[in-house]
């Protein structure tokens, strides 16, 4: 069983830095792709960014341009920092973890999602 310990979110002014990190535990054999996701009351949630055990980094074209997640390589911690906008505002912020033994085997997880007010 793998757990999911994530920190930061709160009141993030327009135009701020939202800063996220998250943690994983427990029992597992390799943690693989991670990723961030958001999920705005009443919508669905959305892809933010990713980043596999080797460090390559992917955001949505959302966030492109205003974001950096970073990540020890086949390390088990994760940060991301986005540069927020006056049109993005509450939403639960996600994180993601693949518990990967076999290049074809993976068991996901979810962390139980921060969450961030974008508000002056």
């Amino acid at each position: 069983q793998v757990q999911l310990l994530e920190s930061g979110g709160g009141l993030v002014q327009p135009g701020g830095s939202l800063n996220l990190s998250c943690v994983a535990s427990g029992n597992y054999f390799r943690i693989g792709m991670m990723r961030w996701y958001r999920q705005p009351p009443g919508k669905e949630r959305e892809l933010v960014a990713s980043i596999t055990d080797g460090g390559l980094a992917d955001g949505a074209d959302s966030v492109k341009g205003r974001f950096t997640i970073s990540r020890v390589k086949y390390g088990d911690t994760i940060y991301h920092q986005m540069n927020t906008r006056k049109s993005e505002n509450t939403a639960d912020y996600y994180c993601n973890a693949l518990d990967s033994p076999t290049p074809t085997r993976s068991t996901q997880y979810w962390g139980q999602g921060p969450q961030v007010t974008v508000s002056s």
